[in-house]
């Protein structure tokens, strides 16, 4: 199968718009944890903020290098650069995964703890960016799992 056949891996169209969703998605996500004051705080919103430092240029360089496969209609075809994209994919979304899922949880139980540590509107600020990391969670995982069904090809 040749990587044309692949749609969403490195060089597509559908690739370039999985990376831009990723970096706008994570680029939401920390803007609206910084906007609470309070988020260094809590390990698991520094966590969030660490992994979302890291996504946002990630995926904004990777949207670069498909955005210009495109316009000159040369696909990357180095299997080694391809296995080491794959490998950064697979590990942010693990790190993603669990930087929302820690986030949601302490969120929930701030929430849950009748505002005395968390006022509602910083509350729902935290929410959002918890809604943001997973769905910056959702594009990365399905952006390995198109690089990663094709590396066999290669």
């Amino acid at each position: 199968m040749a990587m044309d056949g692949v749609p969403g891996s490195l060089g597509t169209s559908l690739g370039f718009s999985l990376r831009l969703g990723q970096t706008l998605f994570s680029c939401a996500s920390l803007l609206f944890m910084s906007l609470g004051v309070e988020f260094y705080s809590y390990t698991a919103f520094c966590y969030l903020v660490t992994i979302m430092g890291l996504v946002i240029p990630w995926s904004f360089t990777l949207a670069l290098v498909d955005g210009y496969s495109i316009l000159v209609k040369c696909p990357v075809r180095q299997p080694g650069v391809l296995v080491i994209i794959a490998a950064g994919d697979w590990v942010l979304s693990v790190l993603t995964l669990a930087a929302a899922c820690s986030t949601a949880s302490v969120v929930d139980l701030l929430f849950h703890s009748d505002g005395s540590f968390c006022s509602p509107k910083c509350c729902s600020r935290y929410q959002l960016s918890a809604a943001m990391a997973f769905l910056t969670w959702f594009l990365s995982l399905a952006s390995a799992l198109l690089n990663l069904w094709l590396l066999p090809s290669l």
